[in-house]
């Protein structure tokens, strides 16, 4: 299982790599995992400003559908456009071309709430 050290993760299985006020998010590999080979991402939200914990989309997998929660509050500003052809880039890199959004932060002291890369491995056994 991949953690990288160099990003926060919610106990949601979302990771967050901050890049000044912008939080890039996707689903970690611990969670793309679980759900299988995932077939359909449906994120309606751009343009919208959701609160941490709020639900900005939902993640198709075969088997299930799982939400998609937000680690941080702000407006999202962008919606991975790679990802309505190739949904399974989530699967084969969620760190990198399967990031989901990317949000600009009403509140990046929020970031400091999320867990690093040791505390969220201890979650993921």
């Amino acid at each position: 299982m991949n953690i990288p050290s160099n990003l926060k993760y919610s106990n949601d299985h979302e990771w967050v790599r901050v890049e000044g006020n912008i939080a890039v998010i996707g689903i970690t590999d611990f969670a793309q995992s679980q759900l299988g080979d995932i077939v359909f991402l449906d994120i309606p939200s751009e343009g919208e400003t959701l609160n941490a914990g709020d639900e900005f989309g939902s993640i198709e997998a075969v088997k299930t559908v799982a939400p998609a929660l937000m680690p941080v509050g702000g407006k999202v500003i962008e919606v991975n456009p790679a990802l309505e052809a190739a949904p399974e880039s989530v699967n084969s890199d969620p760190y990198g071309e399967g990031w989901l959004i990317k949000v600009e932060m009403s509140n990046s002291a929020e970031v400091e709430d999320l867990l690093d890369a040791s505390a969220y491995e201890g979650i993921c056994k």
